[in-house]
């Protein structure tokens, strides 16, 4: 017979102890320890029988497998995928709420109905919620799109089997729960067993799952961190509310690169693919000081866009530093530099710097250009008109060399940017452009010289 026992489980993270503690040592939350009982069933087979029912076979004699996978109908959320959805593969889905991922879940349910069958279970709305929205997209009338309002794990899996559908939603999987697990409905173990459940399920049947999930204050999906890890794919959905585009990222992909993005935009007929961002976030018109343009790389693609800087003098002791797309700490220590190495006097100024757009920079190839519109911003003088930047700049105020050089200066040519300044470290790797005047420079202070000059 199985014992019972009582063990402590964080509700933020999954960390297990036998004893409450007031603090998870694994993700600092407060008060998050509850008691639940687990069963623990005896061993029944020795080491010795266990180890002779599976055996070690040499990679050269193991068969390759193909994915012959098929396509959602979204060309941005397949590139994310890495081609399409692979047949018996769970995917998680998180993001803030009111983002857009019912929106783009029930899209993409829409375009495969057409020529498969499709599930929609949902255990947060009811079924005339959804259908409000179906109708909003067009989806309305498709009798292979199929609507289950059920929470119960039981329930959905036994339907699943009886429709057969290509593909299945689950929208969210902390509101489903299973009658023979222990925890209340969203807690650690319930998602923990729910998730895996579906996981043997889609791989035993052979039909596609994609999951949506809650996320925390702090961004991360909800749950223990051991969800990311049973499912095959993770994506984020990212973006503001009130902002122009949402990126949607993959995590994690078993099936294909996990640093593509996709990007879409939020219009009343649902989520629409956003196939040259660049257009969109450049504004060429603008050529007032404090204005530079900045190349950033997200997944694979080259992106474009305005970063702005606003400097003026203080009235206080302690000057202020604000930053809206770019990070806090990064901008304060840039901003050293650019005091240090080229003697912009900076310590009784207010300094804020915006990347336009709603985008999030977050890779060193931004420091030259956010340094560049700082010193614009300071001096009160524009940059030279069609000039781009990409660099990092260093401690020292050298010029560092950046990733795929080749593709961030195609993109800029393509904007019609006939000037480019780059690091020299780059010299090598980048090849010949006859359309545009490339400016190679290894210091800070010889890269502003070139953006005045």
């Amino acid at each position: 017979m199985a014992k019972q026992s009582s063990v402590h489980i964080c509700q933020s993270c999954g960390y297990e102890s036998v004893k409450w503690l007031g603090r998870c040592p694994s993700c600092q939350e407060w008060n998050t320890f509850k008691e639940q009982l687990v069963q623990k069933e005896p061993a029944r087979r020795s080491n010795a029988e266990r180890a002779s029912s599976v055996k070690a076979v040499p990679f050269s004699r193991l068969e390759d497998e193909s994915f012959e996978r098929f396509c959602s109908g979204i060309k941005e959320l397949d590139s994310v995928l890495g081609g399409g959805i692979v047949p018996a593969s769970l995917v998680l889905l998180g993001g803030d709420p009111g983002i857009g991922k019912s929106t783009l879940l029930l899209q993409l349910a829409g375009n495969l109905s057409k020529h498969h069958r499709v599930v929609y279970a949902s255990a947060e709305e009811s079924a005339q919620q959804v259908k409000l929205r179906a109708k909003r997209l067009g989806l309305a009338d498709n009798d292979n799109l199929l609507m289950l309002a059920q929470t119960e794990l039981g329930g959905i899996i036994a339907e699943l089997e009886a429709v057969k559908p290509r593909l299945a939603i689950v929208d969210s999987i902390q509101t489903v729960y299973d009658e023979t697990a222990s925890g209340a409905q969203g807690s650690v173990s319930q998602v923990r067993e729910c998730t895996a459940s579906l996981m043997r399920f889609a791989k035993s049947s052979g039909i596609s799952i994609i999951l949506v999930g809650h996320v925390t204050k702090e961004g991360a999906i909800a749950g223990p961190k051991v969800l990311e890890h049973l499912v095959d794919t993770v994506l984020y959905f990212e973006g503001e509310k009130n902002g122009v585009f949402r990126i949607l990222r993959a995590v994690k992909n078993r099936f294909g690169a996990s640093n593509e993005i996709g990007i879409f935009e939020m219009t009343s007929s649902g989520m629409q693919g956003v196939e040259n961002p660049s257009e969109r976030l450049l504004n060429r018109d603008n050529t007032a000081p404090g204005n530079a343009v900045l190349c950033s790389l997200e997944g694979t693609r080259p992106i474009l866009c305005d970063v702005q800087a606003l400097v003026c003098r203080t009235a206080f002791a302690l000057p202020k530093r604000s930053s809206n797309g770019f990070d806090y700490n990064r901008l304060s220590m840039l901003l050293a530099v650019l005091e240090k190495r080229c003697g912009y006097l900076l310590f009784d100024k207010d300094v804020y710097l915006n990347v336009a757009g709603g985008m999030r920079v977050d890779e060193p190839a931004a420091d030259l250009p956010v340094l560049a519109a700082v010193a614009s911003a300071c001096k009160n003088k524009e940059i030279r008109s069609n000039i781009a930047l990409i660099g990092e700049v260093g401690l020292t105020g050298e010029i560092r060399a950046v990733s795929n050089i080749s593709s961030r200066v195609s993109e800029c040519i393509n904007m019609g940017i006939n000037t480019v300044i780059v690091p020299s470290a780059c010299k090598k790797g980048l090849h010949t452009f006859k359309d545009a005047d490339i400016i190679f420079v290894s210091t800070l202070e010889a890269a502003l010289k070139a953006c005045f000059d």
